[in-house]
């Protein structure tokens, strides 16, 4: 049986994720499935039957990059892939790409809390060099629960990023754009552009955009992910399985896309 495999989680030490997630829980006017820490996401993976969880970083300002890395080595584990990530106004970002390259699969960038908008031009030498160093990009796409609606990551700014960097491995985040699904269906739907599931199906879906996604999309560019400690992990899981018939297509979809990606040879071309 395939593994299942989560490429959408967070965490943060105990002692930042005791401050953290209460503020963060307040500005999105959310509440957790979890308390931010790596114990409980261990605990959760136990729960659902999760054999790996990819743990996504973002680093808010150039200058905590060194932190995200230690915090990356100390909990890589065969249960637990980090993506570290670089800010992009930081001046040494693309080196810091080839020291994330150097020792982890992917990295992660969200427009809204790195201050970018997804296809302005300072950042096509950054998607560059992730193309380059075989580097996964898994990027929050559409809007952001917490911010203002600001276009920043919508699906036609996806499309000018991979028309520009075709080698780029672009994961968007959220059905291809968190609330945003009918500009997915109109421009992301049906493309080789892969996309996880993560914190999607718990908001109201009047039009059906999410189920018409998972049947028209192709079933190898769909990833299980849930944003925990956001999203619940389990229920997750259990929303695709009632949803995606097919067993092939959901195996893909629970954890064997995500190994193809995260175990496939990256055979970078620069370093």
């Amino acid at each position: 049986m395939q593994p299942v495999i989560d490429i959408h989680t967070h965490a943060f030490p105990d002692e930042i994720a005791a401050f953290a997630m209460p503020k963060l829980a307040a500005e999105a006017d959310l509440t957790p499935a979890l308390d931010g820490t790596l114990g409980a996401l261990l605990r959760s993976m136990d729960a659902a039957g999760i054999a790996r969880s990819v743990l996504l970083s973002i680093a808010t300002k150039p200058s905590q990059f060194d932190a995200i890395m230690e915090w990356s080595r100390a909990i890589r584990s065969d249960r637990i892939e980090p993506f570290p990530s670089v800010h992009p106004a930081d001046p040494l970002a693309r080196e810091r790409l080839s020291m994330i390259a150097a020792e982890f699969r992917g990295v992660k960038l969200h427009p809204y809390y790195q201050d970018f908008q997804l296809d302005e031009e300072r950042l096509f030498p950054l998607y560059k060099r992730c193309a380059d160093l075989g580097l996964i990009l898994l990027c929050h796409t559409g809007y952001d629960i917490a911010f203002p609606r600001d276009p920043r990551a919508t699906p036609e700014r996806i499309l000018r990023v991979v028309e520009r960097v075709p080698d780029l491995r672009l994961i968007t985040s959220h059905f291809g754009a968190w609330d945003d699904w009918a500009a997915v269906r109109k421009h992301l739907l049906g493309r080789p552009i892969s996309m996880d599931v993560s914190y999607s199906f718990e908001f109201p879906d009047p039009d059906n955009h999410l189920d018409d996604i998972l049947a028209r999309h192709p079933p190898e560019y769909i990833l299980f992910g849930s944003d925990s400690p956001w999203g619940d992990q389990r229920q997750t899981i259990e929303r695709i399985r009632e949803r995606v018939a097919d067993p092939a297509a959901r195996a893909a979809i629970l954890g064997g896309n995500a190994a193809r990606l995260l175990d496939a040879d990256s055979s970078p071309v620069a370093t």
